[in-house]
């Protein structure tokens, strides 16, 4: 793993920061790379988008729905 360091955080945003860890049961080190993880795995707008319309481009049947449902519902 890689080390990241952000320089000239604003005092008021570090007291935010350490109070959320705080509450959150962790260190400010495990508190922000939750965040980034999130940040790096949640899909942009941009993404979502690009994806619905390849999806929209999909030639489906009605006979091919209930298979997918049930493919998206065993992927959660």
């Amino acid at each position: 793993m890689t080390d990241v360091t952000v320089r000239r955080v604003p005092d008021d945003m570090l007291k935010t920061l350490k109070i959320r860890a705080a509450e959150a049961g962790k260190s400010l080190q495990a508190y922000l790379l939750d965040v980034i993880v999130r940040e790096a795995t949640t899909p942009t707008n941009a993404e979502l988008a690009q994806r619905m319309k390849r999806a929209a481009s999909l030639d489906l049947t009605d006979a091919d729905v209930p298979g997918l449902l049930e493919a998206e519902r065993e992927r959660r």
